[in-house]
């Protein structure tokens, strides 16, 4: 086969491979819970997960990762009423940079308990100990019914949106300043909901969709998690959204977009960016007891979400064209 006609062949088997298939090719320190990824204006890209003080981990290509230290060297004091010790846990970053700005918001609570909340730090760094505590955002405590955590900033224009919740009703929408990053409201939209759970809610707007991706089921549990991921769409930013069958996600509707397949175990804890090859799906998923990193492109020229790999990542089998 001449070159030419070999390049085009794997174009086009690039281009048809919808399958759901394993996370991207990642080296270095990869083991993390709850990622989410932004970049700075250098082209660092910075991926922090859920730990004592958040884990940031540091890459020039997306590929190779490296351990950089703690958001919060010394704890953070202000979490400890709702993680119920010094030092505990803290969950599910959600890191933004905007015109030279690291925001991360971030959740405090314990396992089962809805004594929770959720908090917001900034940093023009990105650096351990370099990070502000711009204070409270939102909390809950067993008279709620939803609860606070698991938070994402969605910027709409000149809107400003975070994403929170976690079983008991499911996912909420709360409107924020743009200037303060805090809630310019106490009124919440509920968005999705799942009664065997759902958590860790990200929207992100496609062509003239918006999309929530959710993770549903049990997490945290090893090979054993039965996290998986799920997608609806809306035309507006505070829904209605539905699955590909139409179902309300209201009414525990969710298109599967990634669950468990070959040795991946209990995909989610899910974060979404554009980069410059497009749209990617950045998760933890489990192959033994450690949580790892898992990186795919999506495309949606179906309308829908897939996640795809290309010929260049390693490890992987194609179907036949």
């Amino acid at each position: 086969m001449h070159w030419p006609s070999l390049t085009a062949a794997l174009l086009t088997l690039v281009t048809s491979v919808h399958a759901v298939v394993g996370p991207g090719v990642v080296t270095g320190d990869t083991s993390i819970h709850d990622p989410t990824l932004c970049k700075d204006n250098a082209g660092t890209y910075y991926l922090l997960g859920t730990a004592a003080g958040i884990d940031i981990k540091t890459s020039k290509d997306r590929t190779n990762w490296t351990y950089l230290g703690k958001m919060f060297p010394n704890g953070a004091s202000w979490t400890d009423k709702y993680t119920g010790k010094a030092n505990g846990d803290i969950w599910a970053p959600d890191c933004t940079y905007i015109n030279g700005v690291f925001w991360v918001y971030y959740s405090a609570s314990s396992f089962g308990s809805q004594n929770s909340a959720v908090f917001l730090s900034k940093s023009t760094t990105g650096q351990p100990g370099s990070w502000s505590n711009e204070g409270l955002i939102i909390s809950t405590t067993s008279s709620n019914d939803y609860n606070a955590i698991d938070p994402n900033l969605f910027i709409d224009g000149s809107n400003w949106y975070l994403s929170l919740g976690s079983w008991w009703t499911g996912i909420k929408l709360l409107s924020l300043n743009p200037s303060t990053g805090k809630a310019s409201s106490t009124s919440l939209t509920s968005l999705a909901s799942h009664n065997n759970g759902i958590e860790a809610s990200n929207i992100f707007k496609y062509g003239s969709y918006y999309y929530l991706f959710t993770s549903w089921d049990q997490c945290c549990n090893g090979v054993s998690s039965t996290y998986n991921i799920r997608v609806g769409r809306s035309s507006k930013v505070n829904g209605p959204y539905v699955d590909k069958s139409g179902v309300a996600l209201t009414s525990a509707g969710g298109t599967l977009l990634l669950g468990t397949h070959d040795k991946i175990y209990g995909p989610g804890g899910q974060d979404l960016m554009t980069d410059g090859d497009g749209p990617i799906l950045i998760y933890h998923y489990y192959t033994t007891g450690l949580p790892q990193l898992g990186i795919n492109r999506l495309d949606f020229s179906s309308g829908w979400p897939y996640a795809y790999r290309s010929l260049c990542e390693a490890n992987i089998s194609y179907p036949a064209p």
